[in-house]
Order: structure tokens, then C-alpha cells, then sequence
């Protein structure tokens, strides 16, 4: 595989996992550090990807400690894995607060059944405590878009393991990419 094969086949795999459940990367791990330091990993649902501009959509709940996190600090790093290949993404993410332009067109494009998980309580209160139903849903939805500046792309086989890392500007263009040991 050439390295340019390598960017247009990982954004190809982007894009159709999401609308593909079954896709390994349509549930990534988005790491960050939290206000204390300490590294967080979770996994989220890929709902969009732009790759003219290189961005990630993911939804989440504005209540949630990893919204206030990356308030802070924005650096995230993305790993998915499928079919023997690993993308590790770093990037930074731009939080977009309930009803603005960006939430609000997210919000109309989710089922009803979707939207209604953010009406429950805020992740991670106790459930013997919070309320089962909390106001207007919408209110607690955030949008989070990872701009990706490195690709690290690994081919995992028996033999002959590959990786290649390829890197972008804030404007979404390939600036460099190059192989490298696994």
C-alpha cells in the first residue's frame, strides 16, 4: 500500500463507519487528561466525519466530566482498530454548547429514541438520588468536533507489520506523511 492509499483508505474507513455499527471504528476511544492530570479514556459513538476538514463528530452529554475536561484542555487522542488496522488521531476538540448552530442541526438529524437519553439524570450521579427525567433534553447536548492533525496508521499481519504516520493542517491538508517502524 502507497502512504497516499493509506489517507484515502483510513478517511474511506471514517466515513462509512459511520453509518456502519458493526464497523470497528464506529465506536472509538477518545482520550484526554483531566483538571487533576490523570489520563481518561472512554468510548464514543463516531457520528460524522468531514474529511476536507479533517474532523471527528462525536455527541455528548454537556453534564458529563469530559465535557468540563475539555473545556481545559482540548488535546484529545482517538483510537479505533478494524480488520488488523489500528488509527491512532490525535487532536483538538471544538466543544459546541446546546443550541448552538452546529448542536442544533446535530440534535434534528438524531431518532427520538436517541434524543432521549439526554433527558435522564446527569452521567455519573447516583441513580437512588437523581431524577429520572431532567427538563428539555436538548439542553444537555453537546456537540464535541476533533480536528485531526496526525493520522498514525498501523497494519497489523504475521509478517511484515507496516505503520505510517501522516500529518495535517489546521486547514485539513496533508502536509507530510512518511513511514515509520512499527
Amino acid at each position: 500500500m502507497r502512504l497516499d492509499e493509506i489517507d484515502s483508505d483510513s478517511w474511506n474507513a471514517l466515513e462509512n463507519a459511520v453509518k456502519d455499527p458493526e464497523s470497528g471504528f464506529h465506536f472509538l476511544t477518545v482520550a484526554s487528561v483531566d483538571q487533576h492530570g490523570k489520563p481518561q479514556a472512554r468510548t464514543m459513538v463516531l457520528r460524522n466525519v468531514n474529511r476536507k476538514h479533517r474532523t471527528l463528530e462525536i455527541h455528548t452529554d454537556m453534564r458529563s466530566p469530559k465535557w468540563q475536561t475539555l473545556g481545559s484542555n482540548r488535546d484529545v487522542s482517538v483510537l479505533g482498530y478494524s480488520n488488523r488496522t489500528q488509527l491512532r488521531l490525535q487532536g483538538t476538540a471544538e466543544l459546541h454548547v446546546a443550541h448552538s448552530e452546529v448542536a442544533a442541526n446535530a440534535w434534528q438529524q438524531l431518532s427520538r429514541r436517541t434524543q432521549k437519553t439526554y433527558a435522564g439524570a446527569a452521567p455519573g450521579s447516583d441513580i437512588d438520588t437523581s431524577p429520572n427525567e431532567v427538563g428539555n433534553p436538548e439542553n444537555h447536548f453537546g456537540v464535541l468536533l476533533i480536528r485531526i492533525s496526525l493520522l498514525d496508521w498501523c497494519r497489523l499481519a504475521r509478517e511484515n507489520n507496516q505503520r505510517a504516520l501522516l500529518q495535517y493542517n489546521v486547514a485539513g491538508t496533508l502536509t507530510s506523511c512518511k513511514w515509520v517502524n512499527p
